[in-house]
């Protein structure tokens, strides 16, 4: 007891001279907490999606009929966010075009449009679709053809394809630096419309987007297509919605429980990012099945996010020697002897969310504590060691076992 004692005494010292990260405050306040789930609404939306569901699915079937064809298809369902409904169909699909892929080439002379469709999409379900088919838009001197320049269509289909090239795959670092030059200049000749859809590429490739952001910004630019599937676009877009609402739900959930937590006031020194935690996550994995999996996602990133401002932005080197204690202990009983009451509060919600996790996790953060503590700069090996818990992907690795086949 006169330990704890001391080391409180200590503690009041140091809190005039502590170190602070001067994070902002949260811009959401209590946005999502009041959200009450409109479960009529949300039924209709799933009674329309059953229906049109299995118009897509027929139309998905038809377009099996011609391989190009069936590559668009399936784009546009990626592109507009409702491809997980047919995530098998598609696998089947590309499968059978990527096994006939040798006979489709010697047969048809396609354009630069459709060759660089077809081994994005291929490439993006992991098809090694070899980069070697784009030579034939070299000319004679080794470089990009400039009778090209004006296919927008064509460039732009080659640019997004130029990403999914691997390392040593010079003609697609070439092909990137030819089209990325050229839509730069296209854009501001296009259509209102058109050079937008340039501009969102330029700034960010589909595949390397959020995927909700990129659908909701694709299902607006499809409904201002002449040629759009009117179906395809009210099945988007109702599914948008039905999707959106559930992951209201889960975030208001979320922001129930951080506000339960009362962290914001017992921890005023870190950060208040439940809102941006769990839009980082639903970035990973959107879909409705993997609600779970995306809450406690959720809760292990921002418990981590408490934990790393306290090692980093707040906690004196002794306290954080007794706090790293009492993880490795792992029981109630030590919490008597910490030193401060911010981390008593800190150290029962780790108790409640983690078992035996969070003892590697704390031992890490508390290694590095000690290098930055006697300046000590650590070898790659020796840092990889210690990193591999405190990178955390341990964690999410954890959080994903839910998932089903």
């Amino acid at each position: 007891m006169e330990i704890g004692a001391d080391l409180a005494a200590n503690t009041n010292q140091q809190n005039n001279s502590r170190r602070s990260g001067n994070f902002p405050p949260t811009l959401w306040c209590c946005s999502f907490a009041s959200f009450s789930f409109p479960q009529t609404e949300f039924e209709s939306y799933s009674r329309q999606v059953e229906e049109l569901k299995e118009n897509v699915k027929g139309m998905l079937i038809k377009s099996k009929a011609d391989p190009v064809q069936n590559i668009e298809f399936i784009n546009l369902l990626c592109r507009l966010g409702v491809s997980y409904h047919f995530d098998s169909e598609i696998e089947n699909n590309l499968t059978e075009i990527f096994d006939d892929l040798p006979n489709l080439l010697e047969k048809h002379d396609y354009d630069l449009y459709t060759l660089s469709l077809l081994f994005r999409v291929l490439r993006q379900h992991g098809f090694k679709m070899p980069s070697v088919v784009f030579e034939k838009f070299k000319d004679t001197n080794g470089e990009f053809k400039k009778t090209m320049i004006n296919d927008v269509k064509g460039i732009l289909s080659l640019y997004e394809a130029s990403f999914l090239s691997v390392h040593g795959e010079l003609i697609l670092d070439e092909a990137h630096v030819f089209t990325k030059t050229n839509l730069e200049s296209l854009a501001m000749q296009s259509s209102q419309r058109l050079g937008d859809h340039i501009r969102n590429a330029l700034f960010r490739p589909f595949h390397k987007g959020v995927p909700r952001i990129e659908a909701r910004k694709y299902i607006s630019f499809y409904e201002e297509d002449e040629s759009r599937n009117d179906t395809l676009l009210k099945f988007a877009k109702i599914d948008f919605n039905r999707v959106q609402l559930l992951h209201k739900q889960e975030l208001s959930i979320l922001s129930r429980w951080w506000n339960d937590l009362k962290f914001a006031e017992e921890l005023p020194y870190a950060r208040d990012r439940i809102v941006e935690i769990y839009f980082w996550i639903n970035g990973i994995h959107f879909e409705p099945q993997y609600a779970f999996s995306r809450m406690m996602a959720t809760k292990y990133t921002k418990i981590i996010s408490l934990l790393d401002d306290t090692y980093d932005a707040h906690a004196s080197f002794e306290e954080l020697q007794h706090f790293t204690d009492a993880i490795e202990r792992c029981s109630k009983n030590a919490i008597d002897q910490l030193p401060a009451d911010y981390m008593k509060v800190l150290y029962m919600a780790l108790l409640n969310l983690f078992n035996e996790t969070e003892n590697d996790m704390g031992q890490g953060y508390h290694v590095e504590t000690e290098w930055t503590d006697k300046c000590h700069v650590p070898t790659f090996d020796e840092y990889l060691l210690n990193g591999l818990d405190t990178s955390t992907y341990g964690y999410y690795a954890a959080s994903f076992l839910d998932w089903k086949k």
